[in-house]
């Protein structure tokens, strides 16, 4: 979370552009090295200028992101020699999850079963890469449309900053919702914590 409030304080001042390279940024890491909680700063980046261009704006930068970040962790692990311990590990793993093909890149947007999604489309041989890109996009758009829909409704019924804590509180609920599931999910899939 500091590294996303460090990039959040360096260009969240800089205007339109700045928000926007922040969001990218913010998502890239996510993706790409750790959980970065990019619903948060999304939001915060909305606030900044709640438009649906904006939001439009902030979308296709979050979806840019994710498969910068994503497909760039693909390209390094493809081209590094993984242990066959470590890919039957990971085989074992997606075995066990309910959805175990490239539909779990859709899954993972709203119960996230699969960190570093791009070592797991690396790593397993039967995935599509264009698949999995396409599962991402559409779970992109999907989540990231959700939250600028019901933002957007609480910014027409509340001032900005009861919108705000609204919309964030929403954030929250859904963040905890798709943990809670995963736990359940993991759980029931006996996959150890």
């Amino acid at each position: 979370m500091n590294i996303s409030e460090f990039i959040y304080s360096l260009f969240g001042d800089q205007g339109d552009a700045g928000v926007l390279l922040c969001i990218f940024l913010i998502f890239l890491i996510d993706a790409l090295i750790f959980p970065a909680l990019p619903e948060v700063f999304f939001i915060l980046g909305y606030d900044y200028s709640p438009t649906p261009v904006f939001g439009c704006l902030l979308v296709l930068m979050a979806v840019l992101a994710e498969l910068v970040g994503i497909f760039s962790l693909y390209f390094i692990v493809k081209h590094i020699r993984i242990p066959k311990k470590i890919s039957k590990i990971v085989e074992k793993y997606v075995g066990f999850l309910l959805v175990n093909d490239e539909r779990v890149m859709l899954v993972n947007r709203v119960a996230p079963m699969i960190p570093f999604a791009g070592a797991f489309i690396a790593i397993i041989d039967t995935w599509d890469p264009k698949k999995c890109a396409a599962y991402i996009v559409v779970g992109c758009v999907l989540k990231y449309g959700l939250i600028l829909l019901a933002s957007s409704f609480f910014y027409s019924y509340f001032s900005g900053e009861m919108a705000l804590r609204v919309t964030m509180t929403l954030v929250v609920v859904i963040l905890a919702l798709s943990m809670a599931a995963s736990y359940y999910r993991k759980k029931k899939a006996g996959i150890e914590q």
